[in-house]
């Protein structure tokens, strides 16, 4: 009898056992489901219409041959129901939804971008150059950022300055680094993030003064070499997602919209 009892008991035991394994199994198996989910669906980029700090990373995805969708804030409306959901972690924009993630702070993303699709060097002292080179290049687009946003007398000293910097500081050292470079890559035998911000900085400058490559003949191969990249050349055609450069309307929303 005690044994027919240690027998039900057990069974009871192993059943409840079996059913529970099942239930984590398919709990588990839902879990990675939405995993897969938010990995398989396109990042969505919050900004504005235009270009500003989020073209970078506009860049970076088109280079890494991932599409996304947009969301532009038009609004101010908009941009308050984003901090109502907590979806800016500090109040500020772009802010790209990716993997699950809500991500914000440009150089975050970007490094996760560069990442995630190799585009980060091969170890850890490639690393450290791409961020050398890539942040010197957004130095430089950094101050072609600005340049709408202030005063209209004081914008053609600006724009001289910004383009004597390019010149004489910036394409100076690209220039030789891409000199001693044996692959016309910034760093190592592939394409980086480095190379992505490069070219972008490029024709940014280029847009206002269209010669400015004339006594850079490395930079000029290097414009010809990652322009000629199938992704990126697709980036470069009309009707993508690259924008034009920033006009009045651009900035009026943008001031309406973050009250600056």
């Amino acid at each position: 009898m005690k044994s027919e009892t240690k027998c039900i008991k057990l069974e009871r035991i192993t059943k409840h056992d079996f059913f529970k394994s099942v239930m984590n199994y398919f709990s588990g198996l839902s879990e990675r489901r939405k995993v897969n989910q938010h990995r398989m669906s396109k990042p969505k980029l919050h900004y504005f219409n235009g270009r500003g700090k989020m073209e970078s990373i506009r860049w970076l995805l088109a280079a890494a041959g991932v599409e996304f969708e947009e969301e532009y804030l038009e609004t101010r409306d908009q941009y308050e129901k984003l901090l109502k959901d907590g979806a800016l972690l500090y109040e500020q924009v772009p802010m790209v939804e990716i993997d699950g993630m809500k991500l914000v702070q440009t150089n975050a993303i970007l490094n996760y971008v560069a990442a995630k699709y190799n585009l980060y060097g091969k170890d850890i002292k490639e690393r450290a150059l791409i961020d050398m080179y890539a942040e010197g290049a957004r130095d430089l687009m950094t101050l072609v950022m600005r340049h709408p946003f202030l005063p209209s007398e004081q914008k053609d000293s600006d724009l001289t300055q910004i383009n004597n910097k390019a010149k004489n500081r910036y394409f100076p050292a690209f220039e030789k680094v891409l000199k001693s470079s044996q692959t016309g890559y910034l760093v190592g035998n592939q394409l980086s993030v480095a190379d992505v911000h490069l070219l972008e900085a490029i024709l940014m400058i280029e847009d206002n003064a269209s010669q400015v490559l004339s006594e850079f003949p490395h930079l000029q191969k290097f414009k010809l070499k990652i322009s000629n990249i199938p992704r990126i050349q697709k980036f470069l055609q009309p009707g993508s997602p690259r924008k034009p450069p920033p006009d009045d309307h651009y900035v009026k929303v943008a001031k309406e919209v973050l009250r600056f």
